[in-house]
């Protein structure tokens, strides 16, 4: 999975209440289906995931939340070290396969991130992103059950990017690997609880609110910051949709 999978809300938090005013959204032509979605993720989330992510942060000391997090994200910076090679950014393939390299073999294995002491700051990249560097538009957007937002691009893209950076290549027994896998998604949960909270807090339509915050975040994602000023990348609802009959002759 990405470093950050779950950044979204983060982003969603310091965008302001704009982003929850819209009421239709030309990339979300399935609308009714991923509401429900959201709210089956949300409702798991109530029910499992947030309570163990608070247990998991109240019980294990700090320094070691931190040093599991930075163990995961370096896995993920390998990952993003070969999509930027294939997005054919050279400069950003040896940043990541050097963070890489400095976090595993002076880090212990990546627990510590000495990479970013020295100024080498993480450059995420998935698939996903590749396949909108090489012109593949986004297409709808998608509510994927547990898994979150989405679009067909990303959805298409997200097998290989869980192959890539499954913990199950770091062993051999699927107990650990179940195990780690486990572990990632709570740690990652955990790191989020301050933003759930103020996306709770703020948010008027918590499903419009996360929609808007990840499309915008993930076009700025495949644009490195920079989008064109026109959505010529979007799905193009207007495309799909019949003809308008012609007027009828006097």
């Amino acid at each position: 999975m990405h470093r950050r999978p779950c950044r979204l809300i983060l982003l969603v938090a310091s965008l302001g209440l704009a982003a929850g005013c819209a009421t239709t959204h030309p990339n979300d032509p399935l609308e009714p289906l991923n509401r429900k979605v959201f709210a089956f993720n949300d409702a798991v989330d109530r029910a499992v995931l947030e309570p163990t992510a608070r247990a998991y942060r109240d019980v294990v000391p700090g320094p070691v939340r931190k040093g599991v997090s930075n163990f995961f994200g370096n896995i993920g910076d390998l990952w993003s070290a070969v999509n930027s090679f294939l997005q054919l950014k050279i400069e950003n393939g040896l940043h990541s396969t050097l963070r890489v390299g400095l976090n595993t073999f002076f880090g212990f294995g990546g627990v510590l991130d000495i990479a970013s002491e020295a100024g080498l700051r993480a450059e995420p990249e998935d698939f996903g992103q590749t396949l909108g560097r090489w012109g593949l538009g986004p297409g709808p957007y998608l509510v994927l059950p547990f898994l979150g937002p989405s679009t067909l691009r990303d959805t298409a893209a997200l097998p290989l990017d869980m192959q890539a950076t499954a913990t199950g290549h770091l062993t051999q027994d699927a107990a650990t690997a179940y195990g780690l896998t486990g572990l990632r998604i709570v740690d990652t949960r955990a790191r989020l609880l301050g933003a759930t909270r103020m996306l709770d807090d703020v948010a008027l339509d918590k499903y419009l609110f996360t929609r808007d915050a990840w499309l915008q975040r993930r076009r700025n994602l495949v644009y490195d910051g920079n989008p064109p000023s026109e959505d010529e990348d979007d799905w193009d609802a207007e495309a799909a949709a019949p003809p308008a009959p012609a007027a009828s002759a006097p």
